[in-house]
């Protein structure tokens, strides 16, 4: 595996670093995540001129065709920027659905105005009994005169505020497995007995995660994205696709984490030394740099793999997203005590990577989730130990 970039992302690294080192310094950042729905029109604006809405997106639906580790690079500079925006959700997630499983007709329709910025999606799918397995579908959706009534509840929707559309899995048929009767709409955002909330409360630390409620919401049966019944043959492989990329994100953010960490090491004194040759300080910084290191590995290579279409890839993504996830969370507590006091000032960088790291734990599926798929698959001899390509 080879992690030296090309010349056409270092240049897509470039261009991100600079336009966000200039326009999302952290008082931005700050003020898009007070805001209502934590978005900018005018950063979403700027990023789609820049065609980052488009790159993963094929040429031939108004993209630029960019390979996964593009994305990951891109998606790097992002979360190092903690860069608020549905650009995950809709041009990654949401984009990914449509290429797997829609018609030409809906590609056409759909994916040139995603890559342009004009058309925002968000995807619903987890529920009050959360999970990202197919036995937590439960909200309903019954035929009626040739089209679909949508019935039910779906929470921690990542942004919904922002989106023109929501991307809707709902159960219309119990199948003798749990993934065979999944059906994905697209829902446009005004649909009559379609509304959405702000969830808030303690554990809720990500300004833009929504409940979504389909109170008899009746849809086309043009609105469905695939085939009736076969939803999850489109969101498996979709998932897969997106979780590297996500970890990505993740990465870059942990990346500020460390940063933010040495730095405060380097400057900041205490009993007349600086705190940074203290050793508890200095075994706090191995941890953060250690699990940096290892989440920054894993997700590249998941990428890697995507790209080059190597086996194991579903035990790689998942390893991924496991340790990633996990040792994000944790350098943000390590990061924490390094800083004491200041960490927990909002006019501070690091609260806004606390939250995005908590957030992003559960987000496509927490450790606990992907540790088990992992373990699953060495039971039934798909993954072995220390495997390696």
């Amino acid at each position: 595996m080879d992690l030296k970039l090309s010349e056409e992302q270092e240049m897509i690294k470039t261009q991100a670093r600079d336009f966000l080192e200039a326009e999302y310094a952290f008082e931005v950042a700050k003020a898009v995540d007070f805001t209502d729905d934590a978005f900018s029109a005018e950063h979403w604006q700027k990023a789609a001129d820049m065609g980052w809405p488009g790159l993963g997106i094929p040429e031939q639906y108004g993209g630029t065709g960019g390979n996964f580790l593009d994305l990951g690079v891109l998606y790097e500079e992002l979360g190092r920027a903690a860069f608020l925006s549905p650009l995950f959700s809709s041009a990654v997630l949401c984009a990914s659905a449509i290429m797997e499983g829609g018609t030409e007709e809906q590609k056409n329709a759909l994916l040139p105005a995603i890559a342009r910025g004009e058309r925002k999606l968000a995807l619903a799918f987890t529920e009050p009994d959360y999970g990202w397995d197919p036995d937590k579908v439960r909200l309903g959706a019954t035929a009626k005169d040739g089209g679909f009534v949508l019935n039910g509840t779906k929470v921690f929707v990542h942004d919904a505020a922002p989106a023109d559309q929501i991307l809707c899995v709902a159960r219309t048929n119990k199948g003798e497995k749990a993934e065979e009767g999944i059906t994905l709409f697209l829902v446009d955002k005004e649909t009559p007995g379609l509304s959405t909330r702000i969830l808030k409360g303690e554990e809720i630390l990500w300004e833009h995660i929504y409940e979504v409620a389909f109170n008899s919401v009746e849809v086309p049966k043009s609105s469905v994205l695939g085939e009736v019944d076969k939803g999850w043959a489109v969101l498996s492989p979709t998932f897969l696709k997106s979780i590297p990329v996500l970890c990505a994100y993740m990465v870059g953010g942990f990346q500020k984490v460390y940063d933010l960490s040495i730095d405060h090491c380097r400057t900041r004194i205490q009993f007349g030394v600086l705190i940074g040759t203290f050793q508890r300080v200095q075994d706090r910084a191995i941890e953060i740099v250690n699990g940096l290191d290892a989440s920054r590995l894993l997700t590249y290579e998941a990428l890697w793999k995507l790209d080059v279409g190597k086996s194991g890839i579903d035990g790689a993504i998942s390893l991924a997203k496991a340790i990633t996830s996990e040792k994000y969370y944790q350098a943000c507590d390590e990061s924490h005590d390094i800083h004491a006091g200041t960490g927990v000032d909002m006019g501070y960088p690091l609260y806004l990577y606390t939250k995005m790291a908590r957030s992003l734990f559960y987000y496509l599926g927490d450790p606990h989730y992907h540790k088990r798929k992992l373990g699953d698959m060495m039971e039934e001899g798909l993954l072995k130990w220390g495997e390696s390509e």
